[in-house]
């Protein structure tokens, strides 16, 4: 009898899941949410001259710590915010959301602060928080500022959720966190990375991922209050993860994903035709990735700007690439970083460092310092490497673009270029293939 009872428990429990599972299912049917086409952003007006701009400098200043993972939003009087997170070591319990603010008139970034860290989200949130990382920010339509990070409270980066606060006055303050509900099933291994874009009816996209069992790319549409009213399949699997959804016309975009999976490793892509409803078949495409996030945007030309680690290995080569086909070919516009090489011994490493550390921002008065710090993250007893990683790319409304990555897991670098330095790397491309 008692293992007839223990059968009969197991039963009605796989029966109440399976109603429970169809109920869900029949809800969203009978409630499916409207469909919204895609906003197109607001054509970016000429700044200033024509002459060619590229100017390079670092965001972040601690020295000694991780830093990594930074993304940008342009604020309401034209400046940009970062945000990055930084602790002791990725993961760690100190680790905690900064930011800074780039005023173009000066070309100068303002101090960094510390926006969010572990207990004040735990407060917020009434859990207990593990670690955090992964920023990602938004200004809606209505002007409020979204920042997203992701928050673990049980294992590793696969039993993440995604936290938000926002702000009405550009990053001044902050709402208490709160906790999206992004699965109905524990809410666990969802984890944003990509740039989020808006709809036309003022509701937003969240490129979004999951690393639990699978690695797979989904999207996420939030209306303004902060719900989620629908949710995408990008791809599916085991092998891509980190999409960044580019937006061609109201109905079109393309999405490209970081590839975890085999060799060759390249870059993986879906496209939509219904603004997002259905999305195609995932395919590699020519772009090589050493499994890495990739960046982008479109340009109001119909060009795609790409920026990634384009090899196969490691990340020490940072490519800015363009696509004037819709993301079937694409070419090399510039060589934003490159040491590739085998692993070097700690001196020489730490003069190259300090050498790249001036020559990124002449004004920085301890290059050597900047050195130490890669050495700390990026040596170990098998030598020492380089990485650039984790490149966020935005364009202003007064066209300048603007790019940040992790420099060395040390700090973050900006590089600002206008749209007279990308013609000219065009002009000189097409001359060279010519001669």
């Amino acid at each position: 009898m008692l293992i007839s009872g223990k059968f009969a428990t197991r039963h009605t429990v796989v029966f109440v899941v399976l109603l429970l599972a169809a109920a869900s299912a029949s809800y969203k049917i009978s409630n499916r949410p409207s469909v919204a086409i895609f906003q197109m952003p607001a054509a970016a007006k000429q700044s200033g001259s024509d002459l060619p701009v590229l100017q390079a400098s670092f965001v972040s200043r601690t020295q000694n710590i991780h830093t990594h993972a930074a993304s940008l939003v342009e604020l309401g009087d034209g400046r940009i915010r970062a945000f990055w997170f930084a602790g002791s070591r990725e993961g760690a319990p100190d680790v905690e959301i900064r930011s800074a603010v780039f005023d173009p008139s000066s070309n100068r970034w303002g101090a960094e602060q510390s926006i969010i860290n572990r207990e004040d989200t735990q407060r917020s949130l009434l859990r207990y928080v593990k670690k955090l990382g992964n920023p990602v920010a938004h200004r809606a339509t209505d002007g409020t500022l979204w920042l997203f990070y992701v928050t673990v409270s049980l294992g590793g980066w696969a039993g993440s959720s995604i936290t938000a606060i926002t702000s009405a006055d550009d990053g001044s303050s902050w709402s208490f966190s709160r906790r999206l509900i992004t699965s109905p099933f524990l809410n666990i291994s969802t984890l944003v990375k990509g740039t989020p874009f808006n709809y036309g009816d003022g509701s937003f996209g969240l490129p979004v991922y999951h690393e639990f069992v699978g690695k797979f790319g989904e999207l996420l549409r939030i209306s303004q209050q902060g719900t989620i009213i629908d949710k995408f399949r990008l791809s599916s699997g085991n092998t891509s993860l980190q999409p960044v959804v580019l937006v061609k016309n109201p109905q079109n975009a393309i999405a490209l994903l970081r590839d975890a999976g085999a060799t060759p490793k390249r870059v993986i892509a879906t496209e939509t035709d219904d603004a997002g409803q259905h999305w195609s078949v995932p395919i590699k495409t020519a772009l090589r990735n050493p499994d890495a996030a990739v960046t982008g945007v479109t340009l109001s030309d119909g060009n795609i700007l790409l920026v990634l680690n384009d090899t196969e290995q490691g990340r020490a080569v940072l490519s800015l690439v363009i696509s004037s086909d819709g993301g079937v070919t694409w070419k090399t516009v510039y060589q934003l970083e490159d040491q590739q090489g085998p692993s070097t011994d700690t001196e020489r490493y730490v003069q190259i460092a300090a050498e790249l550390a001036k020559a990124t921002d002449t004004g920085i008065t301890d290059p050597a310092g900047h050195a130490r710090s890669a050495q700390r993250n990026k040596c170990d007893g098998q030598g020492c490497g380089f990485e650039f990683s984790y490149p966020y790319l935005i364009q202003a409304h007064n066209g300048d673009f603007h790019l940040v990555y992790t420099w060395n897991r040390s700090f973050i670098k900006h590089i600002r270029f206008n749209r007279g330095w990308l013609d000219r790397q065009l002009e000189r491309r097409a001359d060279a293939q010519l001669h």
